[in-house]
């Protein structure tokens, strides 16, 4: 169906295939419902995927993925999973399904190692700025 302007469109939801009309029938509140439900780390990943797209839409397929990892790993390990996803910044389907597939959501985040000052006589010091 063609829309009343230049380069607009009308979607007709009659005419869209019933998986299609499913997506249709989510918004990014249902979703963010949905994942915090489950946890609030959930609900946080889910939220930067939906921020993360120009559309909200382009996030939902993603979204809807992750929270339906939680049939197959329970909702325990998926908060953990979403986590981690969090701290790695990994925010998307495939890396959530495989930090939970290796189990990376029960071992910690190594954390990286902390620099120690260096010591030289030709690195100026926060008093030389002053």
């Amino acid at each position: 169906m063609r829309g009343s302007g230049n380069g607009r469109h009308t979607t007709v939801p009659e005419h869209m295939p019933s998986s299609h009309r499913r997506y249709g029938e989510w918004t990014p509140a249902k979703i963010r419902e949905e994942a915090s439900r489950i946890g609030p780390m959930l609900s946080l990943l889910v939220e930067k995927v939906i921020e993360a797209k120009p559309h909200p839409e382009q996030g939902y397929r993603s979204c809807l993925g992750i929270i339906g990892l939680e049939k197959r790993f329970g909702a325990q390990r998926l908060e953990a999973a979403a986590l981690r996803a969090l701290e790695i910044q990994a925010r998307n389907y495939p890396s959530v399904k495989s930090i939970l597939e290796k189990g990376l959501d029960q071992v910690p985040v190594p954390q990286s190692p902390e620099q120690e000052p260096i010591i030289h006589s030709n690195i100026r010091g926060s008093s030389y700025y002053n």
